[in-house]
């Protein structure tokens, strides 16, 4: 067993950390505080190739692996949940199932412009009525000669307001035995009748945009099918499977700050006559804190080489999420603790931490939906 980075993974990951301690940290707080969208990070971004890494250079990426994209998340993340969250969203989201299923046509006219940087996109999936059960979706597309009808709304969609395209699920029809079916079709944001009805005010990653959109008579050529209609709702388990790798490295990322915060401080803070790293009960949270991080990171790793070499990895997915997820919110728990006051104020970053962890454990499928995923794939 090889655990060692190859020189291209390293480079990535390194070109990548410089660029987010330099470019995307020192703007975290602020705009954690406005709630503002970083145009200009995510414009250099993609001018670095960073929002294209796992595509083919013939589409306008960077010819990179999930391992090196996996890398990355962890690394913007480290330096800003937010823009971690846009930028997981924008390629495993709004950009990956173009990849996986699209048409040599709907690559060339859509993925290129998403993986070279001058576009982001969004994926549609999450409704009002339609949470963890994709399978209730009430969003409907009809086939009118050459074109199809949607007509629907989304809630809780990243980057929606800011995407050039989405991938929205619908359904398209009825099986034989009377289940829906459920396809994937690729919007143009600028399609009439395509509208953002609200943008959402939360609790933490408050510079990814999150809001609501709605679909009333959007028409889109019948060539914006995305993949096998009849496989759908397979392609965005595949796509969720995959966006469960970025949310656990963006776990991972959060949990490093906090680590790196409270090691920080503990040497720093006096009590005593001494740093209260010299503690033990500091020490043995610190501890822990690697640890777990290491674990997590460990995890995500692996789920991604499974995904690299085409072999199944819906269950270490599922695991790397759950875990990282969950403990991306105890380091940032702990980093509170280490902190004392100071961590409970806006001063320090590692409230904002605590806040934007809390989403890991809920979006790309909640941590209870990650146990029944196991389960299931335990035979449960």
């Amino acid at each position: 067993m090889d655990f060692d980075l190859s020189q291209e993974q390293q480079m990535t990951r390194d070109m990548v950390r410089d660029f987010a301690q330099k470019e995307i940290a020192p703007k975290a707080a602020e705009i954690d505080k406005t709630g503002e969208f970083p145009h200009d990070t995510f414009k250099k971004m993609g001018e670095l190739g960073i929002l294209g890494i796992p595509f083919a250079e013939e589409y306008g990426g960077s010819g990179g692996d999930t391992i090196s994209y996996a890398l990355a998340v962890e690394e913007v993340g480290r330096a800003c949940g937010s823009t971690g969250l846009g930028y997981a969203a924008a390629v495993s989201l709004g950009a990956s199932p173009i990849y996986y299923f699209g048409t040599e046509e709907q690559k060339e006219k859509f993925l290129t412009p998403l993986a070279s940087g001058e576009a982001l996109g969004a994926f549609g999936l999450t409704e009002p009525t339609a949470g963890s059960d994709a399978g209730g979706t009430k969003t409907k597309a009809v086939l009118d000669g050459d074109e199809y009808v949607i007509n629907g709304s989304k809630c809780f969609i990243t980057n929606a307001s800011y995407a050039k395209t989405v991938i929205v699920t619908a359904v398209t029809g009825q099986t034989t035995s009377g289940k829906n079916i459920i396809s994937a079709i690729i919007v143009p944001t600028d399609t009439p009748g395509f509208s953002v009805s609200k943008e959402y005010d939360k609790l933490g990653l408050r510079g990814s945009n999150t809001a609501e959109i709605v679909l009333e008579d959007v028409r889109v050529p019948k060539e914006n099918l995305l993949g096998d209609p009849q496989k759908g709702f397979k392609q965005f388990l595949y796509t969720l499977d995959g966006g469960r790798i970025s949310i656990g490295a963006l776990s991972v990322g959060i949990a490093q700050a906090a680590l790196d915060a409270s090691l920080a401080y503990a040497k720093e803070r006096k009590q005593f006559g001494q740093s209260i790293s010299k503690f033990q009960a500091i020490q043995f949270k610190l501890a822990d804190m690697a640890m777990h991080v290491e674990l997590a990171r460990n995890q995500v790793l692996k789920a991604a080489w499974l995904k690299d070499n085409h072999r199944s990895f819906t269950t270490e997915s599922a695991m790397a999420k759950l875990y990282a997820s969950e403990i991306a919110m105890r380091a940032a728990d702990q980093a509170i603790q280490i902190h004392g006051g100071n961590g409970y104020m806006k001063d320090y970053p590692v409230e904002r931490m605590m806040r934007d962890a809390k989403l890991m454990e809920i979006g790309e499928g909640t941590s209870e939906v990650q146990r029944m995923v196991i389960a299931r794939q335990l035979g449960c």
